[in-house]
């Protein structure tokens, strides 16, 4: 039996501190190793085109997991049940679409920045608002997980967040910076075998401390309907209902949630659409999306039902901490640190605060890396530095990306010392307001034959309006005839729709002189 009151141990055996020196090692080591490839941009920015499907799928994998999969999802399943998994079951469908409709017009041009193609198709100032959007939105991004991870660090090991965000941040910046995306990629690629390494040894520990083993888990859990797509409601959980509804989450609006997020992730998101580019063929790239799918879901799933045995454990042997989570004393997100600290085995300990780290490093080193391309490509050779050489902006790739390190430091501190939540929501608030509508604007691109920077304009003012209305109805900040008639969670369905609608009507009425299209829209 084990004891129920057990309490956190923060100090590290030595064999947990020799797994994360190689873990770290390595990391470092394919940075230096590529650093030696890297003599122009088309090496650094995507690889020389070159890369294989398999490694580029499993790159996609670390870029869309984060700290989020590590912590959120056991979190959610040992507290509530599975309706947090619900968007993803439409990742599949999103990927079809994606891998139809929309990597062919990225394909095709042998684009870097997914942002030449706003270019192509509306104008240099439609191009502009995406990049800024872009880098805007990610700078913020890697300031959360970077502030996230020091948590989690502070609550296993007990170091000092802003000298975790030191550590963390130094050590993400040095091989994403030298490495370029070739050290991204395979820095990717070990960091999704790592995060599931340690997500397996977990439960295979978890099984072998419960009397019944993987059956036990089952049984109690069904019992208990940890497997339903359910969500507490005065301290029971309660079925989520179908249907359409704009007031409520729905199983139906949860589906559609979903699948607006994966066109978003795969149409306009510069992560995504640089591994496209890195591809050494169209038929590559949709094996990596194919490969992603096929690989995330499981992962997702996985720690879902990780953090389902997790409740099962604490079930049979309660401690006062995992009672203090179930009842909201203590934040859900600490249920997996904790079961870390305290039940596996020295050595196997180090490997998963590795897999913790490799949760979020993969999101990081991607981001830097892509705000580095962005504003190389989109800003910097095209407005401030024209036809200079490319060792020129070579180094200066370097520069940026070694500035949104600094940046997203600099953020992750800001935040640690910030004593309320005010500095995430304003991230959160600024994030939204930029990215709004991003899908919709490359949907009416590609799917029409509408539309011109000014149309797509007038989609952004009604669309940040609109983003910026329901913002301000969240928090109370208007009168009751001003609040929004539908639940906030689906404000970015109604963003997309805006910019779509509101382009094509405008371009519609107002169109000018026909210009060429050609491989621009499904219709030439």
């Amino acid at each position: 039996m084990f004891d129920s009151e057990v309490r956190w141990r923060v100090s590290l055996h030595w064999l947990d501190i020799v797994m994360l020196v190689i873990y770290m090692g390595g990391m470092l080591s394919l940075g230096f190793w590529f650093s030696r490839k890297n003599t122009d941009t088309e090496e650094y920015f995507v690889g020389g085109r070159s890369h294989a499907g398999w490694v580029i799928g499993l790159s996609l994998v670390g870029t869309s997991i984060s700290s989020i999969t590590f912590l959120a999802y056991p979190a959610d399943a040992f507290k509530t049940a599975w309706l947090r998994f619900l968007p993803n079951l439409m990742m599949p469908l999103g990927i079809l679409i994606a891998a139809r409709v929309f990597l062919p017009f990225f394909r095709r041009r042998k684009i870097t920045s997914a942002y030449e193609y706003l270019e192509d198709r509306f104008g240099p100032s439609i191009r502009v608002y995406g990049s800024l959007a872009f880098i805007v939105g990610q700078l913020v991004r890697v300031s959360i997980i970077l502030y996230l991870i020091s948590l989690v660090l502070h609550e296993m090991l007990g170091v000092d967040p802003v000298l975790s965000i030191l550590i963390a941040g130094g050590f993400v910046a040095i091989y994403t910076i030298i490495g370029g995306i070739d050290a991204v990629i395979w820095t990717d690629v070990i960091q999704t075998i790592v995060l599931m390494l340690g997500g397996i040894i977990s439960l295979i520990v978890i099984i072998n401390i419960l009397p019944g083993g993987l059956g036990q888990i089952f049984s109690v859990a069904l019992a208990d309907g940890k497997f339903g797509l359910s969500d507490l409601h005065n301290g029971q959980l309660v079925d989520a209902p179908w249907g359409f509804s704009l007031q409520e989450k729905t199983v139906t609006m949860m589906l559609v949630l979903g699948l607006v997020n994966w066109l978003t992730e795969y149409s306009s998101n510069q992560n995504v659409v640089q591994r496209f580019a890195a591809s050494k063929s169209s038929k590559e790239a949709r094996k990596a999306m194919w490969i992603g799918v096929s690989t995330s879901l499981p992962i997702w799933a996985f720690y879902m039902f990780l953090g389902t045995s997790m409740y099962v454990l604490f079930k049979v042997f309660p401690t006062i901490e995992s009672s203090e989570i179930l009842v909201g004393v203590r934040k859900a997100e600490q249920i997996f640190p904790f079961f870390i600290m305290n039940y596996l085995p020295p050595g196997i300990t180090g490997l998963v605060i590795a897999a913790a780290l490799a949760a979020a490093m993969s999101s990081l080193d991607s981001s830097i890396n892509a705000i580095s391309t962005v504003s190389v490509t989109d800003f910097y050779r095209r407005y401030l530095a024209p036809n200079r050489e490319d060792r020129h902006y070579l180094k200066a790739a370097w520069w940026i990306a070694g500035f949104a390190a600094v940046f997203m430091i600099g953020g992750a501190i800001v935040l640690s010392k910030s004593a309320s939540q005010t500095m995430q929501d304003t991230a959160t608030i600024l994030v939204s307001l930029l990215g709004g509508g991003l899908m919709g604007m490359y949907l009416l691109g590609f799917l029409t034959k509408k539309g011109d920077a000014r149309s797509v304009w007038f989609g952004i003012v009604f669309t940040m309006t609109f983003t910026g209305w329901s913002i301000l109805a969240k928090n109370d900040m208007l009168p009751e005839i001003l609040q929004a008639p539908f639940d906030l969670y689906y404000t970015g369905i109604f963003g997309n729709l805006i910019m779509f609608v509101v382009g094509y009507v405008v371009g519609t009425i107002w169109s000018k002189k026909e210009r060429d299209l050609s491989q621009l829209t499904i219709w030439h």
